[in-house]
């Protein structure tokens, strides 16, 4: 028995049409089904991540302590006989407050302690120098220190600054450049960053 033309092409048509919702629609699940196998295969950690982390958090912390103190001393400087209204040294003296407490509690914070350190598959970098011959001599809270010494001189700064005697400005300033040098190496050294590779750099100084 034949079935009626019309009733074949109304057929034809549904089945067109079903193919056309159904099949996107599985061709999209199976698209988004993807990047969840992706994301999953890459949560896999980064060798070396927790020391590197320390390096990166270690200099985060210290360029948080040295843009207000730039800003302290550039508005010093710009300042008629290095003399600031109250309000202003004020604020100043707040933001260098929060980042050296900042840097500080990370600085003086415990290190994690967790699985053994296993060996690293990427080729290690020679790291700073430190002053001394034996790491073990060095100062356990030495960034810490040369914070609190920066902390220091800017306070001094900042009596300067508001003293009216334009003649305390200047060894003020130096005292605190002397500071923010100190917290850099103190940072350096401490974090045991890598050492510099730039083509043209004079060689580190080495240890007596």
């Amino acid at each position: 028995m034949r079935l009626p033309a019309r009733r074949i092409a109304t057929s034809a048509l549904c089945a067109t049409l079903l193919l056309g919702v159904t099949g996107p629609a599985a061709v999209a699940a199976d698209s988004a089904s993807a990047p969840e196998h992706t994301h999953a295969a890459s949560r896999a950690p980064v060798p070396d991540a927790d020391e590197l982390l320390g390096q990166v958090e270690s200099l985060g912390d210290l360029g948080g302590v040295l843009v207000p103190v730039a800003d302290l001393l550039t508005a010093v400087l710009k300042a008629d006989d290095g003399q600031l209204p109250h309000s202003q040294a004020a604020k100043l003296s707040t933001s260098v407050q929060d980042a050296i407490d900042h840097a500080t509690a990370t600085a003086t914070a415990p290190a994690v302690t967790g699985a053994a350190p296993q060996s690293s598959p990427l080729p290690q970098a020679s790291t700073l120098p430190a002053p001394v011959e034996n790491d073990a001599e060095l100062p356990e809270d030495l960034a810490a220190e040369a914070l609190t010494a920066l902390e220091k001189s800017t306070e001094e700064l900042l009596k300067a600054v508001t003293s009216g005697d334009a003649a305390q400005v200047t060894p003020a300033v130096n005292g605190v450049v002397a500071g923010v040098v100190n917290a850099v190496a103190a940072t350096l050294v401490g974090s045991r960053l890598p050492a510099p590779d730039l083509a043209g750099l004079p060689s580190l100084p080495k240890a007596p």
